[in-house]
């Protein structure tokens, strides 16, 4: 091989190194920059917007913080069981999760669920800190009129960082999880595991951290070809030094479809009883 034929292939060489060390580069600062548009998925509202669903509820505006108004709906049941605090997965908004959480109504639980901040009719700045100042305040609102032993915490993928939190820092009833991750870190490794997602982070949502903090008793439900929030993210939970906790595995069940397998109904039947 003569040396101008080596000189050329060490340039292109190189050039395919700077070219790739470029793009990992960009990758990963779109990872940083631009990571709210890729964990969450709200759809927006018009503030004039009328909920339409087959049970009696009331809409609510919370003004949590100066810039920041949360639009919520409590589902009010005909014979009451008690209340479920129940906080949504990542994609649309309560035009979507209040049909979702009409099933919890027809089994006579009253349901208070809230879009986040930029979801549906909410606004203000989204931060972690602020999903749980908001969790908080509805948590709150709720103890006005039940008793903490009539309020179940539900929360379903995203959602179940903030229920988890919640619940280690009270004494609900129960604290209901489906699709759970082990952090959000657990789940940002799994999906980018060639770049060093834990500094590019901004939320962490350590579910981890809060359950064994968490008194009342804890059930999660999730299925095995969950490719949202992979099983084992969920089934690491399990694994630690819990023993009020229940795991449920749904043989074949995916993210969004827990719902159409008996083996969910059942356990749902089991605990709202």
């Amino acid at each position: 091989m003569s040396f101008t034929l080596q000189k050329k292939q060490g340039k292109k060489l190189r050039s395919i190194v700077i070219f790739l060390l470029g793009l990992y580069v960009m990758i990963g600062t779109a990872l940083y920059f631009f990571q709210e548009k890729l964990m969450f998925l709200p759809t927006t509202l018009k503030q004039e917007h009328q909920y339409q669903f087959n049970y009696p509820f009331e809409e609510l505006f919370f003004e949590t913080e100066k810039d920041a108004k949360i639009n919520a709906l409590h589902f009010k049941a005909e014979h009451s069981k008690g209340v479920i605090l129940y906080f949504h997965g990542n994609a649309g908004d309560l035009s979507r999760w209040g049909k979702i959480t009409e099933y919890f109504v027809e089994k006579n639980y009253d349901v208070l669920v809230m879009d986040y901040r930029t979801y549906g009719k909410s606004i203000g700045k989204l931060t972690e800190a602020a999903f749980y100042k908001d969790a908080q305040y509805c948590y709150q609102y709720l103890l006005k009129q039940y008793s903490e032993n009539e309020i179940t915490l539900y929360g379903r993928s995203l959602g179940t960082g903030l229920a988890s939190y919640l619940a280690s820092k009270h004494n609900p009833k129960q604290l209901i999880l489906e699709t759970p991750y082990y952090s959000i870190l657990d789940v940002a490794k799994h999906r980018f595991p060639i770049f060093p997602v834990k500094p590019l982070l901004k939320y962490r949502f350590p579910t981890y951290e809060y359950l064994p903090k968490v008194v009342c008793p804890i059930t999660i439900i999730h299925g095995t070809d969950d490719n949202v929030v992979p099983y084992t993210s969920g089934k690491k939970l399990s694994d630690l030094d819990i023993n009020n906790m229940d795991f449920v595995t749904i043989q074949g069940g995916n993210h969004n479809n827990l719902i159409e397998f008996e083996a969910y109904h059942k356990v749902i039947d089991i605990k709202l009883l």
